[in-house]
């Protein structure tokens, strides 16, 4: 059974955390690595807190183990363990088999960022009926061109 999610999250504790998850399963690190798709020397080295491994990797290291991805996304810190809203749509972009990990992060780096800047901000009333005020310096401003003179050039 999976022992209970460190609060302190760091690739040591994550490590850990997965040989933990490795020994309660009885595999050796040999047949998780080789079940998972990963290089052995690989998973040692995330094991002893060397290697922080992509999303993907924690995906197929959590499949191999049989746990919840969502548990061990958690433990990596990857995703926050108390919004399951939040959480879901961050399993969505994780999830996604056509973004690299790299498109990925950056996804969730975004979203976290709206999500904070939101938090921030005054609550928008609703039912309003004003208009919001155009901001003159981002509004675009219509492209004049000089009127074509029919002699000029002739």
């Amino acid at each position: 059974m999976a022992k209970k999610l460190n609060v302190g999250l760091t690739v040591e504790t994550l490590g850990g955390y997965l040989r933990e998850q490795r020994d309660a399963a009885g595999m050796s690190l040999r047949q998780l690595a080789e079940q998972a798709g990963v290089s052995n020397p690989y998973l040692s080295q995330i094991e002893r807190g060397l290697r922080k491994p992509s999303a993907e990797v924690l995906q197929q290291l959590a499949k191999a183990l049989r746990i919840s991805a969502e548990q061990v996304y958690v433990q990596a810190g990857i995703l926050k363990p108390d919004d399951d809203q939040v959480r879901s749509v961050e399993l969505a972009v994780l999830a996604d088999p056509v973004l690299n990990a790299r498109q990925k992060q950056a996804l969730l780096a975004v979203y976290q960022s709206f999500r904070a800047e939101a938090a921030g901000a005054e609550p928008e009333e609703h039912g309003s009926n004003d208009a919001p005020t155009p901001d003159p310096e981002n509004t675009p401003q219509p492209v004049t061109t000089p009127p074509v003179n029919p002699t000029e050039g002739s």
